[in-house]
């Protein structure tokens, strides 16, 4: 569990897709609850998949309502000291597909952990279907105090990198950035798979 104090820190855990990201930010924020403590859970307003304001882990089952929307706008630090001020306490701050984060927000995360004491978990993909870091993974790589990568696997068996945009059965390589969408758009792949455009084994 993050260290919680004067030392507190700016984490991401990263992955391609369907490697249990939004499950794992769930059981952090579950432990936190569970010892009384107080958590912001964070989600961009861009990722409206499961809608805009709740968390729902592909495993099924769950859902959570999230504590406030980040849009292209909006301020971290100012944020999370208006949910602190009306709180006996803020303990974490935890945001989900922090992918969608731009560089001057993820400073701002950085100044919440450094100035105000408060660790921040930032749970994302590295990389887009291009292959191509993310703005908000791209400054995190380059300023979280804590970086740790979650596995997980192609069809095959071998580490999965890529987040494949697929249609009609075939990988993508061009369009834009963001295109919100689950497992009907995108893939988990090896990097050999990727460029070989096998989205599926070839006895399927």
């Amino acid at each position: 569990a993050p260290t919680i104090g004067p030392v507190s820190k700016l984490y991401f855990r990263y992955a391609a897709m369907n490697a249990g990201k939004s499950t794992q930010l769930l059981q952090v924020r579950h432990n936190y609850h569970e010892r009384h403590q107080h958590t912001l859970l964070l989600k961009p307003a861009l990722d409206d998949r499961e809608g805009r304001d709740v968390i729902r882990p592909r495993i099924g089952g769950l859902e959570v309502k999230v504590d406030a929307l980040v849009h292209p706008d909006t301020q971290l630090k100012h944020l999370v000291e208006r949910h602190r001020d009306g709180l006996p306490s803020l303990d974490c701050v935890i945001v989900d597909e922090a992918q969608f984060l731009s560089r001057e927000q993820v400073l701002q995360l950085c100044e919440v952990a450094d100035f105000l004491g408060i660790p921040v978990m930032c749970y994302g993909l590295r990389a887009d279907f291009r292959g191509e870091l993310f703005p908000g993974s791209a400054a995190l790589m380059a300023l979280a105090d804590d970086i740790e990568e979650l596995k997980t696997i192609c069809w095959c068996g071998r580490k999965a990198t890529i987040n494949a945009r697929i249609l009609d059965g075939h990988v993508l390589r061009e369009g834009p950035q963001v295109l919100i969408g689950g497992n009907e758009t995108y893939t988990a792949l090896c990097r050999r798979h990727w460029a070989e455009d096998q989205v599926v084994p070839p006895d399927r």
